[in-house]
């Protein structure tokens, strides 16, 4: 089982407790495809293979519809030519019944004729029909070859990785044709992503070291400074001051570090309990809401994951101390739940607070944003979180939505690739 103090509260909070991934969607007067833009749409739902193989099987039947006409016109103007131009009248036939012969042996060539072309067209069309089908079978094989080169660029980029980036690379021999001209282009970029991703990798090593060094030393400096008994006022006024921003800074400077390292490629990835993660995150906060008289009501289940367990921790904690930051008043509430949904391990964190427009929910993922603030009013934070957030979701394969809440505040859900189902109830969306 769970948990948490949710299934003991009657009635639930102002507007009940928050639902797996906010409400549904509201179409306003959905219209039913019809049958001819179902088949517009068609060729747009059709993989390349099929497209090649309807194609293939389509010009060989066309060829052979035109071949059929062809012998169809020929046929017919072979039995007139070999048919005898000379009529053998009979000499018992009398003189006046000659034009009436005549016309009858006529017509015994139009009706061999039509006879003839009939009979050919029938088993011409059982024999195209069967062509038609060979065509298609033997089409789908040719396309399935003919797409091996771009099946090996897709096996290609799906291995690729951060680490394997370096010596990971098509290498297509074959012919100088498209598709290995496209081979090696796609080499060249690969080469060209490496060089900009260790650009980036030394960049922030580097970044990492010389922006935290000064910014320890001045802390250092002023906590010397303001541990000294002789300190005048002022200079402990200005000392606490300073001390205040070059904390602020350092926080920046951690979680500008901390997302530029959450949009790499995972390093670690070994099975999680979404669950654990969310408890130890609820645990640190605790003094934290106390601070700001907040309470944090949780409702935890078994939710198994694949990844870091370090970010996913850094993700849970910054929803909830987001929520308990942008809490309006006092006695405001925070809601943490983890559970499995349709075989994703999804954690959902809702908070009183303002109102949030729809209009600025995806805004508020960006970084450096905040919710009726500018970049100036950084009293809350720099406006990084959620931005982390969304990149420690995105570097593990989920996906990250936000509602906002009845009554105020926002309900952000997190969905992660399940790892097997573990012991304990499992949730259902509702």
């Amino acid at each position: 089982m769970g948990t948490g103090p949710y299934r003991t509260q009657v009635p639930p909070p102002p507007s009940g407790p928050p639902v797996w991934d906010g409400p549904p969607p509201v179409e306003a007067n959905p219209v039913e495809p019809g049958l001819l833009d179902q088949i517009r749409a068609l060729p747009g739902r059709m993989s390349i293979r099929w497209r090649l193989t309807l194609t293939y099987g389509g010009l060989v039947f066309f060829a052979g519809a035109l071949l059929l006409l062809v012998v169809y016109v020929l046929v017919g103007q072979a039995i007139a030519a070999g048919w005898p131009t000379k009529i053998i009248v009979p000499s018992s036939l009398p003189l006046e019944y000659y034009d009436a012969y005549r016309d009858w042996y006529a017509q015994q060539q139009a009706a061999v004729i039509a006879a003839t072309r009939g009979e050919l067209l029938r088993r011409s069309l059982l024999a195209l029909l069967g062509v038609g089908i060979l065509a298609l079978v033997i089409g789908y094989f040719v396309a399935d070859r003919a797409l091996r080169p771009v099946k090996k660029m897709t096996a290609t980029a799906r291995k690729l990785s951060g680490t394997s980036l370096a010596h990971e690379r098509i290498d297509l021999q074959g012919p100088d044709d498209e598709l290995k001209e496209m081979a090696d282009t796609f080499d060249e970029m690969l080469t060209r992503l490496n060089t900009a991703f260790d650009a980036q990798r030394r960049f922030v090593d580097n970044a990492s070291h010389e922006l935290r060094t000064p910014l320890a030393i001045n802390r250092t400096v002023l906590e010397v400074a303001l541990s000294d008994p002789h300190a005048s006022e002022d200079l402990q006024v200005l000392g606490r001051t300073l001390l205040g921003t070059n904390a602020r800074n350092e926080r920046l400077i951690e979680g500008l570090l901390l997302l530029a390292r959450s949009e790499r490629e995972l390093s670690v990835r070994k099975p999680v309990d979404v669950q654990e993660v969310a408890t130890t995150a609820v645990e640190q906060l605790a003094s934290f809401a106390a601070e700001h008289d907040v309470t944090v009501e949780h409702d935890l289940h078994h939710a198994p994951a694949t990844g870091d367990p370090v970010l996913l921790e850094r993700c849970v904690s910054n929803l909830v101390e987001n929520g308990i930051k942008h809490n309006s008043g006092a006695f405001g509430k925070v809601w943490v739940r983890t559970g499995m949904v349709d075989g994703a391990a999804v954690v959902q964190v809702a908070n009183t607070g303002q109102h949030v427009p729809a209009y600025e929910v995806d805004a508020i993922f960006e970084p450096f944003r905040r919710l009726n603030a500018d970049r100036v009013d950084s009293a809350k934070g720099a406006g990084l979180g959620l931005s982390i957030v969304r990149a420690i979701v995105r570097a593990h394969g989920g996906t990250v939505t936000a509602v906002p809440r009845d009554g105020g505040g926002l309900v952000v859900t997190v969905r992660l690739q399940g790892a097997g189902a573990l012991a304990g109830t499992t949730l259902s969306a509702r």
